[in-house]
This record gives C-alpha cells, sequence and structure tokens, in this order.
C-alpha cells in the first residue's frame, strides 16, 4: 500500500539501540469473555448495565484469545523489536484470588512462547483496568485488603512467566482509571464519594510497591516500571491557574511523585493522610528501571466550583489543531513533557503509547489511507527525537495501538490502531500507517 506521505521525522538524536513497539491490552482485544474459564471483570459489568457507547461490550472484542498468531505475525512484519501487552487477572484468577485458572495461565504461556519465537520482546503489564469484578463487590481499591490480593496475583504471574520475561509494568494510567472513576466521571461508577478517590489512590499506590518488591524477588534480572498518562494541564485563561494546577497534582503526580520521589504533591495531602499508616510511602517508593509514558495531548482546565476537585474540563483556544475525536495535536507539548519527566524523575523514559483515534473505513478497494495518522506519528516522533537532542533520556516509542479495538467508554466508534479490524469477520487489513510504520522502523534499525 503506497500512503501518499513516506516522510520520516528526523531519527538521528536517538540512541542506535532504541526500542520500536506497539501497546495493546487485555480487554480491548482479547474477547472470549466466557471461556476457558475467565471471570467477569469491572468492564464485562459496564456493558452489560448498557454503559458503553453503543450499548459495545468486550465480549468478542479483536477475538485475540483465538487470533494471537496472526497478531504476532503482524508484529513480525511491522519489524517491532517490543510488544506491550497486558494480563488479565481475571483471566488468571476468576475470583481475583483463591484458585488459579490453568487455562488462563496457558494461554499467556503460548504468546509469550511466540512472541519470542518471532523475536519480539514481551513487555508485560499486570494491571490495564480489568478488576475482576469479584473484588470490586469487596471493596475493590477503595478497600486496603487489595495491596495483598494483588500481591498475590503478581506472585502467580511472576512465578509463571518470569523464566521468559524481564520487562514488567505495575500498572497502565492509574491516574485515569482512579480519576474517572472517582474524581471526573460523574459519580456513575463512584460509590462513596470523593473520599473514594483519595483511598483508591494510595492502595494503587501501596500496591505498585508490594509488587515491585515480588517482582525483585522472584524474577533475577527484571527491569519494572510504571506507566503513567501524562497530559500537561493548560488553564483555558488566566483565572483557571489554580484549577490547573490542581488537576496537574492528581493527573499527573498522585503515582510518579510518591512512588519515584517519596512524597504526595501538596494539593492532596491532606486528603490522603487519613488513610496512610507509618511507613506506607517506603513501601510505595522502590527502586525503579524506568518511567512509562502515555501522551497523546494537554488538557485544558477550568476552575469548577461545583466539581469534586474543584476544576473541569474548558475550552481549547481558537484555531488549536485537533484530532477527529477533538483532541488537541500538539507535538511540542510532547516533547515539553519527555524534557520535564527526564528532570524531574531521573529515569529512562520508555513512550508506551502515543497515536491518534480516528473513524477509519475501508474505501472501495477495500484500503485505509489514513495520512492523518501518519502526520500526526510523524509529527510526535519528530518531537521524541528534538527531546533527546535537548538532553531527554528517551529508550523508546511503542503506538497505541497494533488493532483497532475496544476503547472503553467509547467502545468500537474510534479507531486507534494501524490495522483495521472489520469486527463482524474479524478480517484484519494493514492500513496506510502500517506500512509507514513499518518503513520509519526499518530505516531506524539500518543505523544500527
Amino acid at each position: 500500500m503506497v500512503s501518499g506521505d513516506k516522510a520520516f521525522p528526523p531519527i538521528a538524536a536517538l540512541r542506535r539501540d532504541f526500542l520500536w513497539g506497539v501497546s495493546t491490552s487485555a480487554f480491548q482485544i482479547e474477547g472470549a469473555a466466557d471461556e476457558d474459564g475467565r471471570g467477569k471483570s469491572v468492564w464485562d459489568t459496564y456493558g452489560e448495565r448498557g454503559d458503553i457507547a453503543n450499548h459495545d461490550t468486550g465480549e468478542v472484542a479483536c477475538d485475540h484469545y483465538h487470533r494471537y498468531r496472526e497478531d504476532v505475525a503482524l508484529m513480525q512484519r511491522l519489524g517491532l523489536q517490543a510488544y506491550r501487552f497486558s494480563v488479565a487477572w481475571p483471566r488468571l484468577l476468576p475470583e481475583g484470588r483463591g484458585g488459579a485458572n490453568e487455562k488462563g495461565l496457558a494461554f499467556y504461556d503460548r504468546l509469550i512462547d511466540a512472541l519470542l519465537a518471532a523475536n519480539i520482546e514481551p513487555w508485560l503489564c499486570l494491571y490495564h483496568w480489568d478488576l475482576p469484578q469479584a473484588l470490586d463487590d469487596r471493596g475493590g481499591w477503595t478497600t486496603r485488603d487489595i495491596v495483598s490480593w494483588f500481591a498475590d496475583y503478581v506472585t502467580l504471574v511472576a512465578g509463571r512467566y518470569g523464566d521468559r520475561v524481564k520487562r514488567f509494568a505495575t500498572f497502565n494510567e492509574p491516574s485515569i482509571f482512579t480519576l474517572f472513576g472517582s474524581g471526573m466521571g460523574g459519580g456513575k461508577r463512584d460509590r462513596t464519594g470523593v473520599d473514594t478517590l483519595h483511598r483508591a489512590i494510595h492502595h494503587v499506590n501501596l500496591a505498585h510497591g508490594a509488587a515491585v518488591d515480588i517482582l525483585r524477588e522472584r524474577v533475577p534480572g527484571a527491569l519494572i516500571g510504571c506507566i503513567h498518562n501524562v497530559q500537561p494541564a493548560l488553564p483555558s485563561s488566566a483565572a483557571d491557574q489554580q484549577a490547573a494546577a490542581t488537576c496537574d497534582a492528581y493527573w499527573n503526580k498522585a503515582y510518579p511523585d510518591p512512588q519515584c520521589l517519596g512524597v504526595y504533591p501538596e494539593q492532596m495531602q491532606a486528603a490522603i493522610e487519613p488513610h496512610m499508616q507509618p511507613g506506607d510511602l517506603a513501601r510505595i517508593k522502590r527502586p525503579l528501571d524506568w518511567f512509562g509514558l502515555n501522551h497523546y495531548s494537554p488538557v485544558y482546565i477550568k476552575a469548577d466550583a461545583g466539581g469534586r476537585l474543584g476544576f473541569g474540563f474548558g475550552d481549547k483556544p481558537p484555531g488549536t489543531p485537533v484530532t477527529a475525536i477533538d483532541w488537541p495535536i500538539m507535538p511540542a507539548a510532547f516533547r515539553d513533557t519527555l524534557l520535564l519527566l527526564t528532570g524531574r524523575y531521573k529515569l529512562p523514559v520508555y513512550v508506551l503509547e502515543n497515536g491518534l483515534g480516528n473513524h477509519d473505513s475501508l474505501d472501495a478497494n477495500g484500503a485505509v489511507f489514513d495520512n492523518d495518522r501518519i502526520a500526526y506519528l510523524r509529527g510526535y516522533i519528530a518531537a521524541a527525537n528534538d527531546a533527546v537532542a535537548a538532553g531527554a533520556d528517551v529508550r523508546g516509542y511503542f503506538v497505541w495501538s497494533l488493532l483497532d479495538n475496544f476503547e472503553w467508554d467509547q467502545g468500537y466508534s474510534v479507531r486507534f490502531g494501524v490495522v483495521y479490524v472489520d469486527y463482524p469477520t474479524q478480517r484484519r487489513i494493514p492500513k496506510a500507517s502500517f506500512d509507514w510504520y513499518r518503513g520509519l522502523i526499518a530505516a531506524a534499525r539500518s543505523r544500527a
């Protein structure tokens, strides 16, 4: 396929061992929701309740559970060096704790072995939002008991896969699943008010620390990080500066600050204090090997006295370039974020999600010419190159996502993949961006 826009961004500043990959998550692609002993997750429940756009569910998704070999072949065709995926807690432990599900464990054995056979490094994320419903019924992230439940789950994963997997992420975007569940999400998934958010933040951080210790003990040579969604919080007007600073604390710093610096942001310390016990910050701040960054765009924030946290989404400046789903396109903000993270946390940064959401469709010839996605990727990868030239320690870049998939509350209405998924047939159709990214990787790796 010829895209009509083959230009690659500059790659001169990037390391010769720079890592190129793609990312996915279990619930968004696996399907097989009721097969082989898998338990129900909270996202299954949301689908059953009709909370998702168009009443979509993850029951089938991309059927990756059955088609993983085809998907690994697509990764190999791209020339990837690494693949970040998540393990589904309810597939391994249907009740969230207790007896393990051997058929679920065996699926990830097959996936990991297929990746290694294709010379693709597996990056395993322990938690990408699919909390077992049985644990949510017991309080989920609002109860401190979940720290031990998560620790038992991590022990199972480390023991089963640690002989072949060395790259582990504890959580993906903890600020998003907590902030939008209890802080900014309108409360439809919140039981008790904003205090739920502060309890959940602290318990997730404690679970992260416990997971790091387990992986260090049980997986020789493990390289461990956490994946954070960092989106600069910009004030919509001069009067919104304080609101933007508060948003920045909750969205961008509530997890990396205690995990890497051993302190919560000032704006939330008083609210977290009632949930802390002696020694908690030491349990959270454990040595890490890398910082995982998910970044798409800045967010514009306004003061909102009626909101739970005093802020809400504001208006973008007129003329701001946006994607089809109204997210600002600002590569310079990506460059600045990479520089900020390098200076603040002193860890190598891996960009583990970046990409463009669109309403892609097949043309009359059955092809997808997504030149807007190519332009977005080119601009953002060029911005990463600029950041490295200015001193940012960036070691890798992973596109979100390999496949069009279940995009949480938006269901299947938005497509982020470099591969088009025809959901009725599950046929995979590489887009123009697939060929572009393959060419970029080949050009970059030819320098090594």
